[in-house]
């Protein structure tokens, strides 16, 4: 498991739609139970749920629990702090998204670029 202060070395997000929570919590460092209580205490995690209430998580939703992870673990917040961080700073939050979105993007280029100089 990684460290708390090691955000920048999550894995890339693979580019599908869905989720299921195991692979959520392998892309985010963070065991499926801390997951599910997340979702009682963020109203912005809601996964789309199907048959047998399986969770299915979408890209917004990794980012969205990556932002989460971030607060509490790096950042030091409070659930009830990172909750107002989170309701009070959507635009703030919508460029720390956009920002992560980037930096993956970069990421998956550089990694086709190395395998197109093979």
């Amino acid at each position: 498991m990684l460290e708390p202060s090691h955000n920048d070395e999550l894995p890339v997000i693979p580019g599908k739609r869905y989720f299921t929570i195991g692979e959520v919590s392998e892309l985010c460092a963070v065991k499926p139970h801390v997951l599910r209580y997340w979702e009682q205490e963020f109203p912005q995690l809601n996964p789309v749920k199907r048959r047998g209430n399986r969770r299915y998580y979408q890209r917004q939703d990794v980012l969205m629990i990556r932002q989460i992870r971030a607060l509490l673990y790096d950042q030091g917040f409070t659930i009830g702090g990172a909750r107002q961080r989170l309701s009070g700073d959507e635009a703030k939050d919508d460029n720390t998204q956009y920002k992560q979105l980037i930096k993956q993007m970069i990421t998956e280029l550089e990694d086709v670029l190395q395998v197109l100089k093979k």
